[in-house]
């Protein structure tokens, strides 16, 4: 039902909303499209003298959508291993599977257990009631999840920090960071555990009733975006100086300071008129997402396209470089974002992906993922990878490892 209600208000926001307040340039040329691969959606148009109207499409990723449907398996292994680990004695009856996951999903984890026999191993028997606690295999991967835990540390304060640095008032109310904790990589005690042991930085105090995590101390050496970070490595830090006839790109990208890296669905073919109105957009400088949102006017084009970056690095603080919408909206007063926030979104189909696979919809950064793979991976998800292996599942290898600060 709220797959049914998602799309629907994805169609309606298509079809009768202005286009998006992050957007610098009006990127909708009438452009060629397959319609295999993608989605059509009807837009209203003014009348054109009996014509039949333009559709507007919104193409599908496809390996971005099996993304969603390969991580069903690990997730159910990663959350049973959690539920037993959690227990007094490492091991968990059977009978009390129900009181853990509830009584439709204890089927589906009943199954995993079953089927995994070198991760879950069932016990008991006689007078004993039937139990499963991890195989000895599993249990002596489990034990590298510490390691990778304590080189998590570095890179989780760090990024909390620079979530805190984005908003407009170096705060950010605490149930939010509890709705993305799971996506930052945060430990389920991370009010207890994490945050105590750096009061130099964070603190929480209650505003008007809710309580906020608050930033106690800016770090300028930490303000640099992931998009600044990644042109920095290809050393692009100043305007090539090349004048206006320049070639343009069939895929989007260009050489510059200030440009996004894009990726086109299969499927989408830009016309000149596309392609030059994005090139002057890439080309166009923007404020750092670091800058307080409040000395920007939202129909300067420069500051609209500032809210595409606090986007890009939203996304870019998050463990698997995605979020669903509804974790996005979450921080809309916080960081200024667009009131047409979807909208926004699919005007950018370059960097952003938003599938309507799994129970939510999920916005990826598609720069961040090379087919069904991953590019950067955190120690965490390198060692949930490893452990999900038992399984027999082979995992798609990382091209890179992130290292703490």
């Amino acid at each position: 039902m709220q797959r049914k209600t998602t799309m629907l208000r994805f169609h309606q926001l298509l079809k009768t909303s202005p286009p998006c307040e992050s957007q610098a340039h009006a990127l909708s040329s009438p452009i060629p499209c397959h319609r295999k691969a993608s989605m059509w959606v009807p837009v209203k148009h003014k009348s054109s003298g009996g014509r039949r109207p333009k559709r507007k499409v919104y193409h599908r990723v496809h390996e971005l959508d099996k993304v969603m449907d390969f991580q069903k398996k690990p997730a159910l292994i990663l959350q049973l291993k959690s539920i037993i680990q959690s227990q007094k004695h490492q091991s968990l009856l059977l009978r009390d599977l129900e009181k853990e996951v509830g009584f439709v999903q204890k089927w589906n984890f009943m199954a995993a257990i079953e089927k995994y026999p070198s991760i879950f191993y069932v016990g008991g028997g006689n007078r004993t009631p039937p139990f499963v606690t991890l195989a000895e295999k599993a249990k002596k991967v489990a034990r590298e999840e510490a390691e990778a835990k304590d080189l998590m540390e570095p890179i989780l304060v760090k990024n909390l920090r620079k979530l805190l640095m984005l908003s407009v008032d170096c705060r950010v109310p605490l149930e939010n960071i509890e709705f993305i904790e799971s996506e930052l990589g945060l430990p389920n005690d991370f009010k207890k555990s994490l945050l105590p042991k750096y009061p130099e930085i964070f603190s929480v105090k209650e505003v008007n009733g809710k309580l906020y995590l608050h930033l106690e101390n800016w770090d300028s050496s930490i303000a640099v975006t992931a998009l600044e970070e990644q042109l920095g490595g290809e050393g692009i830090s100043a305007p090539s100086g090349l004048g206006n006839k320049v070639r343009i790109s069939k895929d989007g990208n260009f050489l510059g300071p200030h440009a996004f890296r894009m990726s086109f669905p299969a499927g989408f073919r830009p016309n000149t008129s596309y392609l030059e109105q994005l090139e002057r957009w890439q080309k166009m400088d923007f404020p750092s997402p670091y800058l307080n949102a409040r000395r920007f006017d939202i129909a300067d084009p420069k500051a609209r396209k500032r809210v595409v970056a606090v986007l890009h690095e939203l996304l870019s603080l998050t463990m698997q470089k995605r979020m669903t919408s509804a974790q996005l909206d979450a921080f809309h007063s916080e960081y200024f974002l667009p009131s047409k926030l979807l909208l926004c979104l699919i005007k950018h189909p370059g960097i952003f992906y938003i599938t309507n696979k799994g129970a939510r919809s999920t916005v990826f950064l598609k720069e961040a993922y090379d087919g069904l793979n991953l590019i950067n991976k955190c120690p965490l998800l390198l060692f949930n990878d490893k452990f999900v292996a038992l399984s027999g599942r082979r995992e798609i290898n990382s091209c890179k490892t992130m290292h703490s600060p």
